[in-house]
């Protein structure tokens, strides 16, 4: 069964801590189900990690639902969430085509959007029809070109301002908010005021759950990882060293094996190949 909207709220109710990850295939999608991990972000990070482009930016509504029709068919047990990539929310209309199609041609169960101010009456819209709307604060890597990369809201105005943002998609019908990139005093403060669940991501051990990116928890995205994310594993060092030893036994013929092929009847193949079968020895007479 899966996880629910309902289980994040009691899980916060009991101080139990969330687990969230980005997942953006099939396999991976089957690999976070049976590590239990009990969301699943279908990032338009895609963008980037899968795609390779420099931003998220531009990341399609058809990228969003090809990807996440794939983490639904891949995941059995987790709540999966998806981003509503840029500009498919710059309006009511919009919005509700865009997590329309997630929804029905993908099979999310939750859509996730960027910023508040002239979003609120889109989440409060997309809720009223029925959808799920996470709420995304702090660095939005949608608006990277306006506020660079960076820590948010350092200053006492605008930490006053995410708190207020904070309440303000709580009250629009949030049923949790994602803080990235802010002070982790001023994340647990936005935690302790909300009665929804905040998964953070650069953002402290003080909010109820933490989100990372597939690719930096297990060592495939670079040299190096970014400050608010942990290698958990080397990943990429044991599929390169595979690969490698995969290549070698090509070249020096060690692979494939007798055990990796498949054999037919030698009488098969000379009839295939039209060649006459070999005399058999004659019986000796009685």
């Amino acid at each position: 069964m899966r996880t629910t909207i309902l289980d994040l709220q009691k899980m916060k109710q009991a101080g139990r801590r969330i687990a969230m990850l980005t997942a953006y295939d099939v396999t991976s999608a089957q690999i976070a189900d049976r590590a239990q991990i009990p969301v699943l972000l279908v990032g338009d990070s895609l963008g980037m990690v899968v795609l390779g482009h420099e931003t998220t930016l531009p990341v399609t509504i058809d990228d969003m639902v090809r990807h996440a029709s794939a983490v639904v068919r891949g995941s059995q047990e987790a709540l999966i969430v998806a981003d509503l990539p840029f500009l498919s929310y710059a309006n009511e209309a919009d919005a509700v085509r865009a997590a329309g199609r997630l929804m029905q041609e993908a099979g999310v169960q939750a859509v996730k959007l960027e910023g508040a101010g002239g979003n609120l009456p889109v989440v409060r819209r997309l809720v009223e029809l029925g959808v799920p709307v996470m709420g995304h604060l702090g660095y939005t890597p949608q608006s990277t070109h306006q506020i660079g990369i960076r820590v948010q809201a350092k200053g006492a105005p605008a930490a006053r301002a995410l708190i207020d943002d904070a309440l303000a998609l709580q009250e629009a019908g949030c049923f949790a908010v994602v803080l990235e990139l802010v002070p982790a005093t001023l994340a647990a403060a936005v935690t302790e005021r909300l009665t929804i669940p905040t998964i953070g991501i650069g953002a402290g051990v003080g909010c109820d759950g933490q989100v990372q990116v597939w690719h930096d928890v297990l060592g495939l995205w670079g040299e190096k990882s970014p400050r608010h994310a942990k290698r958990f594993a080397e990943v990429g060092q044991v599929i390169e060293a595979a690969l490698k030893a995969y290549a070698a036994g090509v070249s020096d013929a060690s692979f494939p094996t007798d055990a990796n092929s498949s054999a037919m009847p030698p009488e098969a193949l000379a009839e295939a190949l039209g060649v006459a079968p070999a005399a058999r020895p004659k019986e000796p007479a009685a």
